[in-house]
């Protein structure tokens, strides 16, 4: 593995460009070396600089990639360049207490504890980070370290998530004997690292494992009553792994979709993390409604879960605002948990041909009010259909609910590009002008009718749309 690291780092023109203008002693550590080791592509590069005040050593290499110089830390001395594409950069610092040997020490994880020096490609691991690699193990380097910062009980989730490595028992049994005191952090941090643990190819076995720790249920309480909804006829799973499912199934369905489809899930829409993070935690959240809502019907055992999309969407919102969530998060993952049963509700409604006019149209309002996020909307209702299998649920149905949902899902790729955000064709006061009424709540359905119409493709000019609300207002 020496070989494979040292050619990396002769490869990368970074590091190169920074020893071609530096003579400092400086070590490569943290996950640039483990992504070296794992032959992945890097953008983040933590450097310890031995022999020079990392504040001045960054400033000095700055202009060498037109990077912007973010203080992160005075205090312990953590800088960081930005370069000019926004993707990779540079946090550079200085080793704790002058020893690089107790700055590895202090570290959460051994893969994370690696240290390389750029100029003489000697390979510091104390901790046992490549036998890690190799057997891919997550190790804990002591319970201390995790104590001095709980948040890294959540995030050797996220690497698990990201890397799919097991857990070895010393640090589960760390995390279970901690799990409490990952209420410390700021919510701003544990929010991070959850999406960037819901962002990895493993999110569904990493939240399965940290249910098994007691971790999960300190950040999300609502699981609990999550497990008390039980299989039924419609599902084969409790509700809590019908949850997980959901998210796994969301992983493969972006890995099997075309590559128009994953490039819209990769936007980092959401402060520097992608949609698909943020829509697999809506799967994981998208049947939070159904414990409040929860009955049996007597006479047919049949369980039912009225308006829970609704009510779990509120319910989501409240979480994530009290979590301190963004509010351009929260209304995207409060928009999926609302919007999950409208695409199969639509598409397997048995009354719309949607090879018609008819169809078509019906489709049209569906894109129209989900707006950007019809791709996420879809691949959630699909998420959701094929994590549900109940004994009244055949395996028929299944396939026409999926194919019915690709159906949608090639119309709208297939019209995307010639869409127009809907014209305002009657505005409040003309509205109110036209029909001599004053601002009431007659007023807000008639607005809102009208809205409906456009949608729909029933009105699209603005002679329509007086002769509309002429008619609403008259047969109300």
């Amino acid at each position: 593995m020496n070989t494979q690291i040292t050619a990396k780092i002769k490869s990368d023109e970074i590091l190169t460009k920074i020893l071609s203008n530096c003579d400092n002693e400086i070590y490569l550590v943290g996950g640039a070396v483990r992504d070296f080791l794992m032959d992945k592509e890097t953008f983040d590069r933590d450097l310890i600089v031995m022999d020079e005040d990392a504040g001045e050593f960054a400033r000095k290499i700055k202009d060498l990639f037109d990077a912007a110089y973010v203080p992160l830390d005075e205090k312990n001395k953590i800088y960081r360049l930005v370069l000019p594409d926004k993707i990779n950069y540079l946090d550079i610092t200085n080793p704790i207490e002058n020893s690089l040997e107790k700055d590895l020490m202090r570290r959460d994880m051994a893969i994370n504890a690696i240290a390389v020096n750029l100029r003489t490609y000697e390979v510091v691991d104390m901790c046992g980070g490549i036998t890690d690699i190799k057997n891919h193990t997550l190790s804990l380097i002591s319970e201390h370290n995790f104590e001095d910062d709980p948040l890294r009980l959540l995030r050797v989730y996220r690497f698990q998530s990201t890397l799919g490595f097991d857990l070895t028992a010393p640090t589960i049994h760390a995390v279970c004997m901690l799990a409490a005191h990952i209420k410390e952090p700021a919510l701003e941090r544990i929010n991070s690292e959850i999406i960037k643990l819901f962002g990895g190819e493993y999110a569904h076995k990493a939240v399965l494992n940290m249910d098994k720790t007691w971790l999960l249920e300190e950040i999300f309480p609502f699981v609990k009553e999550l497990k008390q909804v039980p299989p039924n006829t419609h599902h084969h799973l409790d509700l809590f792994h019908h949850s997980v499912e959901t998210v796994r199934q969301i992983q493969l369905i972006y890995e099997e979709s075309d590559d128009e489809v994953k490039k819209h899930m990769d936007e980092k829409s959401f402060g520097g993390e992608s949609r698909l993070a943020h829509l697999k935690f809506a799967g994981f959240l998208h049947d939070i409604g159904k414990f409040s809502t929860w009955t049996i019907e007597e006479d047919t055992g049949r369980h039912r879960f009225i308006k829970h999309d609704a009510i779990g969407a509120k319910l989501a919102e409240n979480l994530l605002k009290e979590m301190k969530f963004s509010n351009k998060q929260i209304k995207y993952i409060t928009a999926m948990i609302k919007n999950h049963i409208y695409p199969s509700q639509l598409m397997t409604a048995p009354e719309i041909d949607f090879d018609t006019p008819a169809g078509e149209k019906a489709m049209m309002r569906f894109i129209r009010k989900t707006d950007d996020n019809v791709i996420d909307n879809i691949i959630l209702a699909m998420a959701d259909r094929l994590s549900a299998r109940g004994e009244a649920i055949t395996d028929e149905m299944v396939e026409n609910n999926i194919s019915a949902l690709k159906k949608l899902l090639s119309f709208y790729l297939k019209i995307k590009d010639s869409l127009e955000p809907l014209p305002v064709l009657l505005d409040g006061n003309e509205v109110m002008k036209i029909l001599n009424i004053k601002p009431s709540k007659q007023l807000g359905e008639i607005m809102n009718a009208l809205h409906e119409a456009q949608l729909s493709g029933d009105v699209t000019t603005k002679e329509q749309a007086v002769e509309f609300i002429n008619n609403y207002a008259y047969h109300g």
